[in-house]
């Protein structure tokens, strides 16, 4: 079947939210996450689905170049939660690290399994990088330079 124009036009306008953010390579960083719109603080900058691995996974992982693309949750739901990390899906993953960042990642646990929000903390400007703090950034190895 067919999508008549008229339809895509609207669904594009009501449902399409990949123009508020945009992937650009950054020297020294490889690729950023970039606003196209201004985020105010409390904004969710993204919504995504997660897939959680156990430790046996995770040691498989971190011999190939996923390792630098999984999340570690820090919340007090790993304490009951048998995760040993997660695959976010969506632009959050190249979202880069900053000691001072301007967004964090809001964990939450649905039905569904988990999800990751990237929530602006301090206002984003148009063309401003966005960025968040590595929860496991002690385990990377030493040949990553943090900048």
């Amino acid at each position: 079947m067919l999508i008549p124009k008229e339809a895509n036009m609207k669904f594009g306008k009501v449902f399409d939210r990949t123009s508020a953010v945009y992937v650009k390579n950054v020297p020294r960083k490889g690729r950023g996450v970039f606003a196209n719109v201004k985020f105010n603080v409390g904004d969710i900058i993204e919504r995504a689905p997660t897939l959680a691995f156990d430790g046996v996974e995770k040691n498989l992982l971190d011999r190939t170049g996923l390792f630098e693309y999984y999340f570690i949750r820090h919340d007090c739901k790993l304490k009951t939660d048998p995760a040993a990390g997660y695959v976010v899906f969506g632009i959050i993953s190249v979202v880069n690290h900053s000691f001072d960042p301007n967004a964090q990642i809001v964990w939450t646990d649905e039905d569904s399994g988990a999800w990751a929000r990237i929530v602006a903390i301090k206002d984003i400007n148009v063309g401003e990088e966005i960025t968040h703090r590595y929860t496991n950034i002690s385990a990377y190895p030493d040949t990553i330079d943090f900048v």
